[in-house]
């Protein structure tokens, strides 16, 4: 039998902390001395304790690593943990994003962004569209773009592209269509031929990917208020190059369209 101390030392886990797991029912001690309360543990129990540590390291909650130590099902703990390794992943992601744009934010001296004054003509394409929720946008895109592609195949005569509502960004839900230009836009699925309406764009080039293109939006929207009156209608984006052409986000190349009356 090991003291509590002792067991402590050997699974970098504190006193105080093996004593909350105890009153959990997380790790129990092997023994608890009736008359004076002491705990003592086994040393078959270290490994399980050493699992603990890990678990917690990586932020799984406590009833999660109760399910993970008590299930006998291996595949079940493998999902547990799998779960939890993919929020982690997901708030990683979050994390990143937000750091490309505060450092673009807190450069000293920006560069100014080109800008390009475009007449847009009006086209028959491929398309899928919804109204969908801002935080699903990212599902939804991959699924719609890859209906597309699957409906299109080598037919495609452009970059694939979006438009979306205003609504998406001021109410976090609104109606979204993302398209791939061909000559003969199939109906399959839910994917539809769809005209795409003649319109004025300034428009932009975000480097790299989407982490961090809401400062580009936001540069072009100053570009558009000091030089062009701002007209109401859908932003649309271009996918020049994306991940279907490289592997690298550096080389990645997004077209910004946001609407506009000329200025002359």
């Amino acid at each position: 039998m090991l003291t509590i101390g002792e067991f402590s030392r050997l699974t970098h886990l504190s006193v105080r902390t093996l004593r909350r797991y105890h009153e959990a029912a997380l790790l129990e001690p092997a023994v608890v001395d009736e008359t004076t309360g002491y705990r003592y543990y086994g040393v078959d129990q270290i490994p399980t304790a050493q699992v603990i540590h890990r678990l917690r390291e990586l932020d799984v909650p406590l009833s999660d690593v109760q399910r993970i130590l008590r299930t006998p099902d291996p595949g079940v703990r493998a999902a547990l943990v799998t779960d939890h390794l993919r929020r982690l992943e997901d708030a990683l992601d979050r994390t990143r994003a937000a750091v490309v744009s505060l450092r673009r934010l807190l450069r000293p001296d920006p560069a100014p962004i080109d800008v390009e004054l475009r007449a847009e003509p009006a086209r028959t394409v491929a398309a899928v569209e919804a109204v969908v929720g801002h935080r699903d946008m990212a599902t939804w895109f991959a699924g719609a773009m890859a209906e597309l592609e699957a409906a299109v195949g080598a037919a495609v005569t452009g970059p694939p592209g979006g438009i979306y509502d205003n609504a998406l960004f001021e109410q976090e839900r609104g109606h979204a269509l993302v398209y791939l230009p061909t000559a003969a836009p199939p109906r399959t699925g839910r994917v539809h031929p769809t005209v795409l309406p003649a319109a004025e764009l300034a428009v932009t080039t975000h480097v790299g990917e989407h982490d961090g293109i809401e400062v580009t939006y936001g540069e072009l929207g100053t570009w558009v208020v000091e030089n062009a009156m701002s007209v109401a209608g859908p932003v649309r984006e271009v996918y020049v190059v994306g991940p279907r052409d490289t592997s690298d986000p550096a080389a990645w190349r997004t077209e910004i369209g946001w609407p506009v009356f000329r200025v002359t």
